[in-house]
């Protein structure tokens, strides 16, 4: 991939090539953003631009061998880590032995085909829709044994380390040393959706580089790139929140937000009018839902409407970007919603998210979620 081809985050690509470009490559980057807002992109034509054999005008040739190898993420120097677990696609393999080798064919060609993917598709596309991840002691073992090696193209070793977030406190101890001292020409290439969660003995050490959310416009002109054009992708482009990736999955696989919608219209609606006992049967079909990823994006999704309507509460209906055919029912529970209600459950439903990733009973979980809206909702 090619700066070229990423809209926006000019002074990003500026100060990216004049690293390169002065030879003061910082050896650890952090780069954090919202889900699907452009990280995987830049650090992929970061990395490009480094092996390219003839760079010029600021950006990669595009045409050496080095670049084409690069295109396909097949480069010899350029090594992914990325979260793991069993799953359907890894055998009878026991989760500690599993690395990201295990699944690199898969994660090729989701990154191939869509670089701004968000972390769902991701476990979708490694077969972990139901399960936790994580980066382990096995993956750091290998990960240390392979930039020990010397580059093959006499370049820059590149690693990029998707959500190190996920490394257990044991596999980021044997990083550490190799994050601080790495080998000559070793970058590594931290992308992090969530860097309050980053250990701090990997954060300290990396410089940090935020990938702000693009403008509607930018969006827009990234989605016509990938042939989306029309009044939906617009729609979309305003309403994502600055994130090509989840204005794609929202064109792409709009049905599940459609019922996530339907499902909080539902529970508002039925503790709006003191009916618990409705609220809580739809808390149930939500726990039933065999996908964690769903039942925490339901989740993610509630706290992004009530944001929404924290905003339309106080006047500020052209900030909160609500489709014009759920504007009249957004307004509807604005103004029946205590207006400390918003900014109230967001905490519980952090808290519900961490724990279904640990996997906490959901039919529990969803039950005391529903139980505390309804005590905070009027």
């Amino acid at each position: 991939m090619r700066f070229a081809d990423i809209i926006g985050y000019q002074a990003i690509k500026k100060a990216l090539v004049g690293m390169a470009d002065s030879g003061r490559v910082a050896h650890a980057m952090l780069l954090y953003e919202n889900d699907g807002c452009g990280a995987l992109p830049l650090a992929l034509a970061y990395a490009q631009y480094l092996a390219c054999e003839h760079p010029h005008d600021g950006d990669s040739c595009g045409e050496c061998p080095s670049c084409h190898r690069m295109s396909k993420l097949i480069h010899p120097d350029l090594h992914f880590v990325f979260p793991t677990n069993a799953g359907s696609k890894s055998g009878k393999m026991a989760a500690k032995d599993i690395t990201a080798d295990v699944y690199m064919e898969d994660f090729r060609e989701l990154a191939r085909s869509n670089p701004w993917f968000l972390e769902p598709q991701l476990m979708e596309a490694l077969g972990l829709e139901v399960k936790s991840w994580d980066i382990n002691v096995a993956q750091a073992k290998e990960l240390s044994q392979t930039l020990s090696l010397s580059a093959v193209e006499n370049g820059w070793k590149t690693v990029v380390f998707y959500l190190p977030e996920q490394l257990n406190v044991q596999a980021a101890n044997k990083l550490l040393k190799l994050v601080e001292e790495p080998p000559e020409k070793t970058l590594f290439l931290f992308i992090t959706h969530q860097p309050q969660k980053v250990l701090q003995t990997i954060f300290s050490r990396c410089q940090s580089l935020r990938i702000a959310p693009l403008s509607p416009d930018e969006v827009f002109q990234s989605l016509s790139l990938r042939g989306y054009a029309d009044a939906a992708a617009r729609e979309q482009a305003r309403l994502c929140g600055g994130s090509v990736g989840a204005a794609l999955y929202q064109i792409e696989h709009g049905e599940d937000t459609r019922q996530y919608y339907d499902w909080f219209l539902q529970i508002t609606q039925a503790l709006l009018q003191r009916n618990l006992l409705e609220a809580l049967a739809v808390g149930e079909q939500i726990a039933a839902v065999p996908s964690r990823e769903k039942q925490k994006g339901f989740c993610i999704f509630v706290s992004e409407m009530l944001r929404k309507i924290f905003l339309i509460q106080r006047g500020m209906e052209d900030l909160a970007y609500v489709p014009e055919s759920r504007m009249e029912s957004c307004k509807a529970l604005a103004a029946r919603m205590s207006r400390t209600f918003t900014f109230r459950m967001q905490p519980v439903l952090d808290k519900t998210v961490y724990n279904i990733d640990r996997n906490v009973n959901q039919k529990i979980l969803f039950t005391d979620l529903i139980d505390r809206m309804s005590l905070n909702i009027i």
